[in-house]
Order: C-alpha cells, then structure tokens, then sequence
C-alpha cells in the first residue's frame, strides 16, 4: 500500500492536471467577448459564454482549495483528513468542469449545427465527460470494506522535511503555468479590436487585472529564485516556511486579478455594471471564502480538537 506522503503528493499531481486544462480555459472564455465573432452570436450564445467562464471560474475555486488548505491548515503536515479533503474537493470540481465543456462545445457548435445542434454537442459532451469522471468509477468503486482498508493510516510522525518541500513547491506549479497562460491572454486581449471599443474605466480595470495576475506570477516564481540564491539548493526550514508564505500570498492577487477581469467581461456582455459587480464580487468571496475562510475554519476545528 502507498506511503500517506505518496498519496498526498499523487492527489497534488492529479489536482494540477485538472488545473492546466481549467486554466487554459479559462483564458480562452475571458478573451471570448473581445473576438470579432463574438459580437455575431446571438444574444442566448453570448450568456452562454459567460456562464460556462462563471462556471469554470468557481471550477477553479474548487481546485485549488486543497493547495490553500494543505498551507493553511494543515501546515504542510500529511494527514488522512488532508488526503480526503483533497479527494472531495478533486471529486466535486469535476462535475462543473463537465457542465462547462457542455457549454463551451455548445457555443462553438451554435454557428454550424444552430440551436439544435448546439445543445445536442453540448449535452453529449457533458455526459461523455460525467459518464468517464463519475460513471466510470462508480462501476469500479471497491466495495466498503476494500476502501476500509485503503483509507491511510496516519502514523502521528511528523512529514520529512524534504516531503514538506516538495508539496510547497507542487502547489506553487499547481498555480503557476496556468497564472502566466492567463497573463498571455489578458496581454493579448489588450491588442484586439473589441478592447478599443471599452470604456476607459474597464481598461483600466483590465490593465489592474493584469498587474495583479503578474504579482501573483513573481510572489509565485520567488521560492525558485530563493532556493538558489540564498540556500544554494539545500532544504531548510527556513526555506520551506518562505515557500509556503509565498504560495499563499500568491492567491490574494490572484483572486483580485480573475475577479477584476470577470468584472470587465460581464459588464461588456450584460451591458451593466451593477449586474457586472454583482457577479465580480460573488465570484471573489468564493475565491477567499475558500482558500481562507474555509482553511482556516478548519484550522481552528483541527486545534480545538487536539
């Protein structure tokens, strides 16, 4: 049976493949509305669009959940409540991810097959994707005394420092390639004719997007620099805490920077700014009601226990 570390950074690893695939996605829908086709869809495809970027949006909340808590929470420490926290949470953010492939697939479905058409492709991705992320497994699920057994056992031994390391640094990577694929976007967007066509105010809330994303990509990229600096590539304590700190700090910029171009996205396709702030600010109190609300809930539950 694996080890809990392992389980742990292979739940790390599996959280960041579904990350890459969001994030990337999410790109594609916010630089949508400023396309030139954007603006020939009708009126239905265009709401569309923007509820599949909501969707993934709160998809990517979901994702990256686990990373805020294993910082936060747990302190970097391995744990089977962790290991389960992690899987939850990986389990839960695949049914909007499916619904929003159905929408994404719909919307560019809608200019060949019509509506018709549309909904069939979007349908028939939704379910093909349920059918192989739940379906699947719901056929293959060991029964209840095999999960018994497969539960990991925790041992009360401190994780290895070493261990601790190498999860700060997965979490970063779970953040980091899609944060600069989004930054690419947004840094396009701004060259595009639809942009032009902005009022001033939402350029340059896109453009405090934008820098706020780029922080996020440096506080990110800083324990690199710092190990190779200042420790010389060893593994210290003090380098582990100055990871962890950064991966954290990382999502407050982050939450604004998504946030804040969601905001200028929504107001360009529902044509209000009340409708628009609305939405931008329900978007951000999941993004922080998550990675610190939650984590830290459950940090006062874990103390109060022990």
């Amino acid at each position: 049976m694996a080890k809990l570390s392992d389980k742990v950074q292979d739940a790390l690893d599996e959280n960041r493949m579904l990350v890459l695939g969001v994030q990337v996605l999410i790109g594609f829908d916010y630089r949508a509305p400023f396309e030139h086709g954007f603006e020939l869809l009708p009126r239905a495809a265009q709401l569309l669009k923007l509820t599949s970027l909501s969707v993934l949006l709160v998809t990517f909340a979901l994702l990256l959940t686990p990373s805020a808590d294993h910082r936060i929470c747990e302190q970097g420490e391995d744990s089977p409540g962790f290991h389960r926290f992690a899987g939850r949470f990986a389990s839960l953010a695949l049914f909007p991810f499916a619904a929003a492939l159905g929408l994404d697939l719909a919307v560019a479905c809608i200019r060949l097959g019509g509506s018709t058409g549309a909904i069939i492709a979007g349908v028939v991705m939704a379910g093909v994707a349920l059918a192989m992320w739940y379906g699947l497994e719901l056929v293959f699920r060991p029964d209840k005394q095999r999960r018994q057994a497969m539960q990991p056992r925790d041992d009360q031994q401190k994780t290895p420092l070493k261990n601790k390391i190498r999860h700060a640094l997965t979490e970063a990577r779970v953040v980091l390639p899609g944060a600069q694929a989004l930054l690419g976007f947004q840094l396009a967007t701004m060259l595009l004719e639809g942009f032009d066509k902005l009022p001033s105010a939402l350029k340059w809330v896109h453009f405090a997007s934008l820098g706020c994303i780029a922080i996020a990509i440096v506080l990110l990229m800083t324990p690199a620099a710092w190990h190779r600096i200042v420790e010389k590539g060893e593994e210290t304590e003090r380098f582990y805490k100055f990871a962890s700190d950064m991966v954290v700090a990382a999502l407050v910029p982050l939450a604004l920077g998504l946030s804040g171009d969601f905001f200028v996205v929504s107001s360009k396709i529902t044509h209000s700014a009340a409708v628009a702030a609305g939405m931008s600010a329900t978007l951000l109190i999941i993004f922080l009601g998550l990675w610190f609300g939650l984590t830290l809930a459950r940090r006062h539950s874990l103390a109060s226990e022990t």
